[in-house]
């Protein structure tokens, strides 16, 4: 074969290659995905953390040593901004201030419910039905 029948069956390759690795890959433009992949009935794990575009974990739930379900929500630095959780004892929610304080936290446990609301320089405010 000559020279330029063999670069040119090479492109072809190259090009129907290209156009096969293009299609089976999920396509990602402006931060969306093209195709969702098959879904699962049932995920199991101990851990669940989302992540960011740059790997830093941002929200994460797990249940920890003391069989409580925790789920986290971090802001961009890392810092735990909202915390949801599930035990025995009952439940809870805390929502943190921009210096990490607790700004509201809500609980509903057997000895009671409260929802606290607190603000810096300002006295707290428990509320109890």
């Amino acid at each position: 074969m000559k020279e330029r029948t063999i670069l040119a069956m090479l492109a072809v390759l190259g090009m129907l290659l290209a156009a096969n690795l293009l299609r089976s890959a999920p396509a990602v433009a402006n931060g969306q995905v093209a195709e969702a992949g098959p879904v699962q009935a049932v995920l199991r794990a101990r851990l669940i953390e989302l992540v960011d575009e740059k790997g830093q974990t941002r929200a994460q739930l797990k249940v920890e040593p003391d069989g409580a379900a925790v789920f986290r929500m971090r802001d961009a630095r890392g810092t735990i901004r909202v915390k949801l959780g599930a035990s025995e004892d009952g439940s809870g929610l805390l929502l943190l201030d921009h210096e990490t304080e607790p700004a509201i936290h809500l609980l509903a446990r057997n000895r009671g419910t409260t929802l606290t609301l607190s603000e810096k320089g300002k006295e707290k405010r428990v509320i109890m039905p």
